[in-house]
């Protein structure tokens, strides 16, 4: 029953992580430096650059930077720093609202979890964003940005 469960709970998350790795490699280089798209926030790598005021960096370890994407299907998809989560997102662009739902991590243990737990406990509270050109600041009401993500471009 336990592996039965197990298998259900992360079947999601391998789907859509393998569906994040293929939109990832689907498109053009950009050797430039200069933004490919301007255009709203979905289907980018956002990299987290920024915690509560605070610059992030790699652990010491750390396989890859933490990020997330919001894919056209309404998942978000990401690395935290040690664990790869999965979740659901509601987007208005006109207002600006984002919020999260229904996230999901693996659940690996790593030392030096702190930016991790830090950037979940963003992703559960933010529910807004503001947008300048390939910085996107993720918000609670009218507070300072909670997070600060760059668009990278692979």
């Amino acid at each position: 029953m336990k592996k039965y469960l197990l298998a259900l709970l992360l079947a999601p998350v391998l789907m859509t992580s393998c569906e994040s790795a293929k939109n990832a490699t689907a498109g053009p280089e950009n050797t430039t430096g200069m933004s490919q798209n301007t255009e709203g926030i979905r289907n980018k790598h956002w990299q987290l650059v920024m915690l509560e005021g605070q610059p992030v960096k790699m652990a010491a370890g750390q396989e890859r930077d933490a990020h997330f994407m919001l894919t056209d299907s309404s998942r978000v998809v990401g690395y935290g720093g040690c664990n790869s989560l999965n979740g659901s997102y509601e987007l208005n662009e006109q207002q600006m609202r984002l919020r999260f739902a229904n996230l999901l991590t693996t659940l690996r243990a790593c030392p030096g979890p702190e930016n991790e737990r830090g950037f979940l406990d963003v992703l559960n509270q933010a529910d807004n964003y503001t947008l300048q050109g390939d910085t996107l600041m993720l918000n609670v009401g009218r507070r300072a940005p909670l997070a600060v993500f760059h668009a990278v471009y692979k």
